[in-house]
């Protein structure tokens, strides 16, 4: 005898059942949405950015992960070397560069 509920109270009470497919639906929904929201865009911004590495080539102008503006004088499989001032040049990774600019960008912003 439970000092807190009847037994009365605790022999009325039905039976658990077992979740069925109404039980998977709210998971499943869960999966599907942070796969849309989260996981496809992120898949695509990665594979326009290899795209986008892929076609690099001489004189294109560019911004990398640091914000360093500057053209391509020369490039190879890891490795590109960027004019940022008239014979200046750095090296960085092939992977930091984030965007490609229009023509002209990079001579407009020398100007100034």
């Amino acid at each position: 005898m439970s000092f807190f509920i009847s037994d009365a109270i605790a022999a009325a009470a039905p039976a658990a059942q077992q979740p069925g497919i109404e039980g998977m639906l709210f998971p499943l929904g869960v999966l599907v949405f942070f796969y849309i929201l989260f996981l496809r865009p992120q898949a695509k911004r990665a594979k326009e950015k290899k795209q986008m590495i892929a076609a690099i080539s001489k004189g294109v102008e560019v911004v990398t992960s640091g914000g360093i503006l500057g053209k391509i004088a020369d490039f190879d499989d890891n490795f590109v070397k960027i004019e940022v001032c008239d014979n200046t040049f750095i090296q960085v990774q092939r992977q930091s560069i984030e965007s490609m600019m229009p023509k002209g960008t990079y001579k407009a912003v020398i100007k100034k």
